[in-house]
């Protein structure tokens, strides 16, 4: 992969240290998946330290070694779920037919709904915009950061520069975000309607951008 088509991760570190042994690295995962049950149970604004350190069986100060505040627990928590989301679309473009932008948006909504359901407090906070939307990087928006992870996936498996397909993909992150976020105030599952509406919007102008 050439220095152009390198996944764009994010620039900011939530973490005051980072763990070097192994059971410090495995301490602060349990604090991230303590963090994402007490997200689910309660939100984020009822959240704090002293809840997340109880929850994983850890001192407050031992929390505090690695983590400021609850803020920059969730940064690291979201920024965990955006490496698992990126990780995931990589591995399902690796198996499409590229030649039809249907099966790429498909995959990519799926994947998104998929972590919506199935992980741990990614429904109440997503990729970060409800606690702040610069939180997964100090100079990207989120959803900035979620198109330049995904343009440069998209160019590793399709014959189009970067410079093409960001701001397309860009218009197509924004507006899924927004749609999707309807599906889910609708149902808290996403609403099969709102999400297959999305899918036919979102690859009608991508088709039309790239062709189909």
């Amino acid at each position: 992969m050439s220095d152009n088509q390198a996944v764009k991760t994010p620039e900011a570190t939530p973490l005051r240290r980072q763990p070097v042994q192994q059971r410090s690295a495995k301490r602060v995962e349990r604090m991230l998946d303590a963090s994402a049950e007490l997200l689910e149970e309660i939100g984020y604004e009822a959240l704090t330290t002293t809840l997340i350190a109880k929850r994983a069986g850890v001192a407050v100060g031992s929390l505090y070694q690695f983590f400021p505040d609850k803020r920059a627990v969730i940064q690291a928590l979201t920024q965990r779920n955006l490496e698992c989301f990126v990780a995931a679309v990589s591995e399902r473009l690796s198996t499409l037919d590229h030649q039809h932008w249907w099966d790429v948006v498909d995959s990519l909504l799926d994947i998104y709904l998929d972590m919506h359901r199935r992980i741990p407090g990614f429904s109440k906070v997503h990729f970060g915009d409800v606690v702040d939307i610069r939180l997964l990087d100090d100079h990207r928006t989120n959803n900035r950061v979620i198109t330049d992870s995904l343009a440069n996936l998209v160019t590793t498996h399709v014959n189009l520069p970067v410079e093409q397909v960001t701001l397309p993909i860009s218009i197509a992150v924004e507006a899924a975000d927004g749609l999707l976020n309807l599906a889910f105030r609708i149902d808290p599952q996403g609403d099969p309607e709102v999400v297959s509406e999305t899918k036919a919007l979102i690859k009608g102008y991508l088709a039309s951008k790239f062709g189909e």
